[in-house]
């Protein structure tokens, strides 16, 4: 039975109560102002007369589809509304039954009716509070603080107080309203400000802590965590606004704290209206389309009701296991999954000839750094020339838009990976300036959870007893979500206008060491106690900071803020096409020095020994 919404059987035991309080009204108030009860058939009228009355403006003010749990001041109101509306009533009443019901009996008969009334409403609350203040075993409930004594405070402390399946026993608030400083929520008293958190943790023998503040800036929860990581306390915070909204604040809903709640901004939003507008009713095929953001794009773009969307990917598994996802999410979808490599040109070529794609989003390529230090050869395959491949395909087949996923760190790249996506950038570049095709590509950094990024990494290692490995102490890099990052991506190619490099702002960056610590805090465990921080030395082609433009690229802004365009070298095209060719004799020959040759292409790149 929903909490929101009382069954059949709760409504029959409010009603016979409601019942029991007419009929208790009704003769206690008789007794009073008359010392007796005058037995006649006018009482009886009276009486049948308030139980039609009474039931239908108690129907009319929704008093039986209210929840116990939760019944509050504008419930309240209600019962007080239908209180002077059955007065009204029995103001008429009077002039046919004046023998038993004068203005007296009347105005006493529907006061204690009321306050009977308003007693079944809160009973369940009253029985609940009763409970918790003279319940004896609060010694074996979690000692918990909760910060924030607004609505969402209120809310929790109200379920934790009237339940008894919650182990949690609210000790204190902390609050940085000056005004509610000294004030209670539902007796548990506001000793402090957020900055106070340290001190009443270890003043009342806090255990856990509750951060019941959905509405604050990310900024502010960051800021929070970091007090509250210098106590010893679990820490979980309750999410999103939208349960204040709904009245639904409650101790399920809490959940640890998480690393996406301590990036220090909020949540990226794009409009939706022009995502639809250039994907609706088109063929889209998603190269890659089984990694991390091949197949967030086709999460998302399955909700925009492609005409056709292909997921084109040389790894089965992942292929797979996309494919059964959006069966089971969209049956109606017009899918079509293709296990095929971006560097077979024929493949592409029969693939592009047959199903004619509208938007094409080139995720598939090769993204691990290290590996690719020892395997530049590889990189250089199927990042350049992969890409190379279905750009050329979109280009002959007159694909409308094509959007190339490429990295931040193609930015002045210390690495062979870096390297590829830069030439990658200056193939669209090159090709959109001839092309009917709107080549553009999308540069953005590390997104959490992706594959192989240190998130997982991170968590593994905790789970394994440490320790966790961090390559330098100071090394910082840009995050933000699979789904976020997509979701501009997704907005960045309703932009497009050929030969664009959009550049998604990313927020402040993040220092990998303090990621580390915060894992560690977050999963219960104490730095340097229960889990060390080791720190192993820059891995080949590894820098310490990325950079998200070239020195002479400079940037324009586009209508959402977070997406901005970089400004277009220069390239010479003969010069591009020919070292390009020279890169492909020597990426098949298995040529040693690879590296050498995609520096003379890419003269900002500076491999490393």
């Amino acid at each position: 039975m929903s909490k929101f919404h009382p069954g059949a059987k709760d409504i029959v035991i409010i009603a016979v109560c409601d019942f029991v309080a007419l009929t208790l009204s009704m003769l206690v108030s008789m007794l009073i102002v008359h010392a007796e009860i005058i037995w006649d058939w006018d009482l009886l009228y009276w009486y049948l007369c308030n139980i039609l009355t009474v039931a239908v403006f108690l129907i009319v003010f929704r008093l039986y589809s209210l929840s116990l749990s939760t019944v509050g001041i504008i419930d309240t109101i209600k019962v007080i509304a239908a209180g002077l509306c059955i007065l009204g009533v029995n103001v008429v009443y009077i002039f046919f039954f004046d023998e038993v019901c004068g203005v007296r009996t009347c105005i006493l008969y529907v006061l204690m009716l009321t306050i009977l009334v308003l007693l079944i409403r809160f009973s369940k609350r009253m029985y609940g509070a009763y409970k918790y203040i003279v319940k004896k075993d609060d010694e074996k409930k979690i000692r918990t603080m909760i910060v924030g004594g607004g609505d969402a405070g209120a809310m929790l402390i109200r379920e934790i107080q009237t339940s008894d399946k919650i182990d949690y026993n609210p000790v204190c608030i902390v609050d940085d309203d000056p005004a509610k400083l000294g004030k209670s929520v539902g007796n548990v008293m506001i000793v402090g400000s957020t900055k106070d958190i340290k001190k009443f943790a270890e003043l009342y023998e806090i255990e856990e802590i509750l951060i019941a503040m959905p509405s604050v800036p990310k900024k502010k929860i960051q800021n929070i965590f970091d007090i509250c990581k210098t106590t010893k306390c679990k820490v979980k915070i309750l999410p999103g606004i939208y349960q204040i909204v709904k009245g639904e604040a409650s101790v399920s809903a809490l959940r640890p704290v998480q690393i996406i709640d301590l990036l220090g901004r909020e949540q990226i939003k794009v409009n939706l209206d022009e995502i639809v507008g250039y994907i609706e009713g088109r063929v889209v095929l998603i190269t890659g389309g089984g990694g991390s953001i091949g197949s967030e794009l086709c999460r998302q773009i399955a909700v925009h009701n492609p005409k056709q969307l292909i997921i084109l990917d040389i790894y089965e598994n992942n292929a797979y296991d996309i494919e059964q996802e959006l069966k089971r999410r969209h049956p109606e979808l017009n899918l079509l999954t293709l296990i095929a490599s971006v560097r077979d040109k024929g493949k592409m070529e029969d693939v592009f000839e047959k199903y004619h794609p509208d938007i094409v989003f080139n995720a598939a390529a090769h993204k691990h750094v290290p590996l690719m230090e020892t395997s530049p050869n590889e990189a250089v395959k199927n990042n350049v020339f992969g890409t190379l491949n279905v750009a050329k395909c979109a280009d002959k087949y007159g694909v409308k838009t094509f959007v190339q996923i490429s990295t931040d760190k193609a930015v002045n790249p210390t690495n062979v990976m870096g390297a590829t996506k830069r030439i990658c950038e200056m193939i669209i570049q090159t090709l959109g300036r001839h092309s009917k095709t709107n080549f553009v590509a999308v540069r953005f950094g590390n997104v959490l959870g992706s594959n192989g990024s240190v998130i997982p990494l991170f968590e593994k290692q905790i789970a394994e007893g440490g320790p966790v490995t961090v390559t330098h102490k100071d090394i910082i890099r840009y995050f933000m979500t699979i789904p976020e990052a997509v979701s501009l991506v997704l907005q960045a190619g309703a932009y497009a206008k050929g030969g664009q490099i959009f550049v998604l702002d990313m927020g402040e960056p993040v220092r990998i060491y303090d990621l580390a610590y915060n894992l560690i805090k977050l999963s219960g465990l104490e730095p340097g106690v229960d889990i060390e921080i080791k720190c192993t030395g820059l891995r080949p082609g590894e820098k310490l900071y990325e950079e998200r433009l070239m020195d002479e690229e400079g940037m324009q802004t586009t209508e959402n803020g977070l997406i901005n365009i970089a400004n277009p070298i220069d390239i010479d095209e003969g010069f591009l096409w020919a070292e390009l060719d020279k890169l492909y004799k020597a990426a098949y020959e298995e040529t040693f020095d690879m590296k050498e040759l995609v520096a003379e292409l890419v003269t900002t790149y500076k491999p490393q020994e």
